[in-house]
């Protein structure tokens, strides 16, 4: 009897441990949540605002309701911008089981707004892209380049030889860090006043005080 105890919780245990790497890949894999997502854009999209649902949680990336479809031919341009900081450590790309699926991605850090023509610049980072219709390949980016990325630009130049690229889900992996601009607000305010408290001390350059 014991054995057999001992033989169900070994089971047990392989099912919480794959509910445990889920659950872990969904919390890391939230940085969808810190996307400005009115402001991202996706260029050469079939349908307006397309590419924007390739942006969901981890436990959805399954779901092919929602998906990102290239227009005139098979490239595509997202520009995604961050409410605050972001130090990027993996991306998740998936696309469909065919030759729809992009097979390269240019990365660009910190370069809002980019055209296509713009894309033809050095990236700071590329991968070759292997098909995962399941969203399990993770590509690592160089973390010292990509420590400080408000704004990320990717680039899918071509696919594996359809007329047209389908993306059904970007993940973005890393720590998020709040922007906080107060603290410069405070210091304009401070020099000001501070000025304003010294204004009798303060004389133009032929030596009148200035009023």
């Amino acid at each position: 009897m014991p054995h057999g105890h001992s033989h169900d919780h070994g089971g047990c245990g392989h099912e919480a441990t794959d509910i445990d790497h889920a659950l872990e890949m969904g919390i890391e894999y939230s940085l969808y949540t810190k996307i400005d997502i009115e402001n991202t854009e996706c260029l050469n999209e079939e349908t307006d605002g397309q590419g924007k649902g390739v942006f969901k949680p981890y436990e959805k990336r399954l779901d092919l309701t929602k998906f990102v479809q290239s227009d005139a031919d098979e490239e595509l341009l997202f520009n995604i911008p961050f409410t605050g900081n972001v130090k990027l450590k993996g991306i998740i790309i998936s696309g469909a089981n065919d030759d729809s699926h992009p097979n390269r991605v240019k990365i660009f850090k910190n370069r809002p707004k980019m055209t296509f023509d713009d894309a033809k610049a050095k990236p700071d980072q590329e991968f070759e892209l292997t098909r995962d219709c399941r969203g399990e390949i993770e590509y690592s980016p160089k973390v010292v380049t990509f420590s400080s990325v408000h704004h990320l630009s990717l680039y899918f130049p071509s696919n594996f030889g359809d007329d047209n690229t389908r993306i059904y889900y970007i993940g973005l992996r890393g720590e998020f860090t709040e922007a906080h601009y107060h603290g410069v607000t405070i210091c304009n305010y401070e020099s000001r006043a501070n000025a304003a408290d010294h204004k009798e001390k303060a004389f133009d350059g032929v030596g009148r005080p200035i009023q």
